[in-house]
Order: C-alpha cells, then sequence, then structure tokens
C-alpha cells in the first residue's frame, strides 16, 4: 500500500554521509523514506564533534551511496551563535514537525537551545536514551534536552522504560529498529564453502562482549570468528587474550573502520552474525545482518530479544556467559545442518523492520 505525498513539511536534524557510522546510514536511510511522502529539509553538522573529544577523522568522501541531496550543513553543535541562527533558518521553513536524531548527551546543549528556540513540534528519535557507558550528570543531560521533545520514537521497550524515568507521562511509540539493506553494492554470491564462520562486527567496545565470544571460542575448534571493528585503543588487550586463551589461529582481525563499500564482503563470507552484548538498548548490526538476510546470535539484554526471534531469526542465549555462547552457536549449526530455514523467517520478518512502517510510525504518532 503506498501514501500519496503530501506538502506538509519536515525537518529532519541528524549525521548523514560524509559522516562515518550507523546512525549517519540510520539519517540518510530515514531521510529518503521520509521523502517519498512529506516535504522533507535535512539538516546535518558543519562541525560534529570537536577535534579536542573525537581525534579520527570524522567523514568518508570513499562511498557516497549513502548521501541526501540537498543537504544544509549549518550546524556547528559547540557554536550557540551558530545553533540559534539554525534555528532561526528552521522557523522561516514552517515546518510542521521537526524530528531529532538523539543518542549522546554531548548533544545536550546544542539540541537544548534548538528545542528551546524551535517554533513547532520536536519529535526525538532516539537511538539510546543513555549513553551506553555512563558518566556523571548524563542523566541530567538527557532529560535537560528531551523534556523540550513532544514525540519520541523508540526502538525497543527498554528504552521507553527508561524514558519514562525522566519524562512524565511521554508520547511516544516503539519502533523496531529498521533494516539497513543498502549495503548490497556488488550482489556478492552466497557462500558456498563448508568452513563454519562467525561474524562480529562494528566498534569494539566492553559492552559489547567481545571477551566472552573470544572465550567461547576455546570450545569451538571447528568454528572460525571474524572481527570486523575499530579497536581504538584496546587492540593490545585483546591481542593478549587471544593469545592467552591459544585461538588465535581461528580469531581473524579486521582492524578499523570499514568503508561502506567493503561491508557486504564480510557478511557475505559468515554464516552467522554475533552480537555477545551485556548491555543493549538495540543494535544497527543486526539490521545489517537482516538487510543480508544473515541470522544473528545475540545474547538476551536489552531490546535484542524484540529483534531476534529465537529458534526462527537467529538463536538467543544469556549474557556474559562463553558457555552460553558455546551452546548457541552449537544449537545454530544444529539447525542450519538440519535443514532449517533462516533467510526464509527473515524474509517473513521483515515487515515490521521496513523504513515504511517507521514513517507509518511517525505520521501517526505525530498525526501528521
Amino acid at each position: 500500500m503506498t501514501t500519496e505525498k503530501t506538502e506538509k513539511k519536515i525537518v529532519l536534524i541528524g549525521p548523514v554521509y560524509p559522516f562515518k557510522g550507523g546512525i549517519s546510514h540510520y539519517t540518510g536511510l530515514l531521510a529518503r523514506a521520509l521523502r517519498k511522502e512529506f516535504n522533507t529539509e535535512v539538516i546535518s553538522y558543519s562541525m560534529q564533534y570537536p577535534k579536542l573529544l573525537f581525534k579520527k577523522e570524522q567523514r568518508d568522501f570513499k562511498n557516497d551511496s549513502f548521501k541526501v541531496e540537498n543537504t544544509h550543513f549549518w550546524l556547528n553543535t559547540a557554536n550557540p551563535f551558530n545553533i540559534i541562527a539554525t534555528a532561526m533558518k528552521i522557523n522561516a521553513m514552517k515546518p510542521e514537525l521537526v524530528i531529532i536524531e538523539w543518542w549522546h548527551p554531548y548533544f545536550a546543549p546544542c539540541y537544548r537551545i534548538l528545542s528551546a528556540l524551535i517554533k513547532t513540534k520536536i519529535l526525538f528519535t532516539c537511538h539510546n536514551v543513555f549513553p551506553h557507558e555512563r558518566f556523571p550528570l548524563d542523566r541530567f543531560l538527557t532529560r535537560l534536552t528531551l523534556r523540550g521533545g513532544d514525540y519520541f520514537v523508540l526502538h525497543s521497550s527498554k528504552e521507553a522504560s527508561e524514558l519514562k524515568t525522566i519524562i512524565r507521562d511521554p508520547k511516544y511509540i516503539v519502533n523496531m529498529h529498521p533494516t539497513y539493506s543498502a549495503f548490497n553494492f556488488h550482489d556478492q554470491p552466497e557462500k558456498t564453502s563448508e568452513e563454519k564462520v562467525i561474524l562480529f562486527f562494528g566498534f569494539i567496545r566492553p559492552y559489547k562482549g567481545l571477551k566472552y565470544m573470544l572465550d567461547a571460542m576455546k570450545s569451538l575448534e571447528d568454528v572460525k570468528l571474524m572481527v570486523v571493528g575499530d579497536f581504538g585503543n584496546a587492540r593490545a588487550e585483546y591481542d593478549e587474550l587471544i593469545d592467552s586463551l591459544g585461538v588465535r589461529d581461528r580469531v581473524e582481525i579486521h582492524d578499523g573502520y570499514t568503508p561502506d563499500r567493503e561491508v557486504e564482503k564480510y557478511f557475505a563470507a559468515a554464516d552467522a552474525v554475533v552480537l555477545p552484548y551485556i548491555d543493549a538498548t538495540q543494535s544497527g548490526i543486526a539490521q545489517i545482518a537482516f538487510g543480508f538476510e544473515k541470522p544473528v546470535i545475540a545474547t538476551r539484554v536489552g531490546g535484542l530479544p524484540e529483534v531476534v526471534t529465537d529458534g526462527k531469526t537467529g538463536v538467543l542465549c544469556e549474557s556474559a556467559d562463553a558457555d552460553e555462547l558455546v551452546k548457541a552457536v552449537k544449537k545454530f549449526y544444529s539447525m542450519k545442518e538440519n535443514g532449517f530455514d533462516f533467510k526464509a523467517e527473515i524474509k517473513a520478518d521483515s515487515g515490521r523492520f521496513s523504513w515504511e512502517h517507521m514513517v507509518k510510525s511517525i505520521r501517526e504518532l505525530a498525526d501528521l
């Protein structure tokens, strides 16, 4: 069912190409979906993070497949005069709704000023209500910012519960994180080798529980683990752990940021994607996996059980337990070898992860 495009105007604020990362991809895909139905203006950053806080290159110009045409790169998140001027420009557009991507309290001062000055309804899309790695004042800064919103889109029940601890009676909807299906650039063939390969993908952070998956590899002697992501300053400690566990010959590491056009080859080479998280709200990695019709082996934390249907689109297990991961990986391969069609289940479940469903949720929540 298609919806006729209206002239109602929406302003979407967040990172888009050439900024790196999953939230940039998310904002770009959301902008495309919104533009099918609404007159949508996209505002991104002239400066996202000061180099003092984020020393690595924040942009990647190599691949423009997520480019959003006619984006306004206006917003300097650390310059209050620029933020005020941006708010005035938004008001001049006379939108019916402003959507702001929220994921970290760093943006609190910027978004608090914007929300105080914008003269229309504001919807926050919350990737995380609170940051994964908590710090003093994060709760205060989050509440200060989000109380300027009229509506909230959340990606898990856990996030909804967290929001209710800081906002009284919020107007919200839980819409599962949509699928990232835009990485299929080369139409890689299906994996045909008999080698068993599990993929861990994305930034390596303590809350993602990689150390438990590495520990599990001791008991998965016929399985190879590909670890693809940016270790930051932690590479040495993981190398030491791999060597101490004696699993170096079955762990393949690709350290660093993965350009968009190289993502596909790693997912194509894997049987499944593993998310051994010890804490989570939701996961964009799971949605990249489903975009490639790859099952997900995940822990029962946060919103992951709402995304991965145990025994159908993947396998769930308890967190912070290497033995549980071993059982989950073995269960996955047992099901696969007995002919279970994970791909068919992923396809059947794809409707609730569509971008069209996301736009419908926004339209109904904000009464557009």
